[in-house]
């Protein structure tokens, strides 16, 4: 495994994740990894959730079929 080294952090940063840590019964390290692990994988996102929400966000009451035949029929109008 990889090491991961934070540097520059405010004391009261600190004194949070510790706390926190011992809150849930884990070393400062050990609540760090599961904040980044829930951060960052436990989060993750398939393409195809995004696909979905991309789809319900920009979903419109217009008929697209509609839409289509009036292009074509105005653009092969003689």
């Amino acid at each position: 495994m990889k090491q991961l080294t934070v540097r520059n952090l405010h004391e009261r940063v600190v004194r949070t994740l510790k706390q926190r840590a011992a809150a849930h019964g884990r070393s400062a390290e050990a609540e760090h990894r599961e904040i980044l692990r829930a951060a960052l994988v436990a989060g993750e996102v398939t393409f195809a959730d995004r696909a979905m929400a991309l789809r319900r966000r920009l979903r419109s009451s217009a008929d697209s079929s509609e839409l289509i035949r009036a292009d074509r029929d105005r653009d092969h109008a003689p």
